[in-house]
């Protein structure tokens, strides 16, 4: 996906992340460092590329070619995250800033992939971003890209990944699907794999998919 977006250009990237947020929203929400590529539509209905440079549950600065007027609306697809809605804060030279409309869950959601993004720039593995969880029913099917399944057992799982039990063992970069999530496989275990999840989930999802987890 990224490989189709235009890439800003560096020193306007750096020019627009040394402009600091100085509304409210900075201080309700801790604000995080990101490289996010993305899509947004402004109320002319056309798409841009964008980049996101740093982002909260409450707002986010992208750095964007076309740029409209304060309190426009603004939808933007963006990678890891998915769609986010909004109205222009205010704007400056190379991009503008939203504040996010969201529910509190959406705010918290948010927060868990924020988290994320910014623990796996840190370079921490994934067993150490969220809490270890068992699911009461277990099993799942893993599909491959070329639409080959098996069924696999969850060792344990987080938020944002799980250790798979399984009859094969991807390569580690190898893109899998656990059930209806997606993910790409990180290392090979005994009698299996971990994979980390394309976009952290929430507790709400997992246990639809799995039933209580504890």
């Amino acid at each position: 996906m990224a490989g189709n977006f235009w890439s800003p250009n560096p020193v306007m990237g750096a020019k627009a992340a040394a402009i600091l947020p100085l509304s409210e929203e900075k201080r309700r929400f801790q604000r995080v460092r990101v490289n996010i590529l993305g899509r947004y539509m402004l109320p002319n209905k056309r798409e841009y590329p964008c980049q996101v440079v740093d982002m909260s549950p409450g707002g986010a600065r992208l750095v964007a070619p076309e740029v409209g007027e304060v309190h426009d609306r603004v939808i933007a697809y963006l990678d890891h995250i998915g769609r986010v809605e909004g109205q222009i804060a205010r704007v400056f030279d190379g991009g503008f800033a939203i504040s996010i409309n969201a529910t509190t869950h959406k705010r918290d959601k948010l927060a868990s992939q924020l988290t994320w993004l910014a623990n796996r720039d840190l370079g921490l593995p994934e067993d150490r971003r969220h809490a270890r969880l068992v699911p009461r029913n277990p099993y799942s099917e893993i599909s491959l890209a070329d639409g080959r399944r098996y069924r696999c057992k969850v060792l344990d799982m987080s938020l944002s990944g799980a250790a798979i039990a399984c009859e094969i063992c991807p390569a580690p970069g190898t893109p899998v699907r656990m059930g209806n999530t997606e993910g790409v496989v990180v290392r090979q275990i005994e009698g299996g794999f971990a994979i980390e999840f394309s976009t952290v989930q929430s507790m709400e999802t997992l246990t639809r998919q799995f039933g209580q987890i504890q």
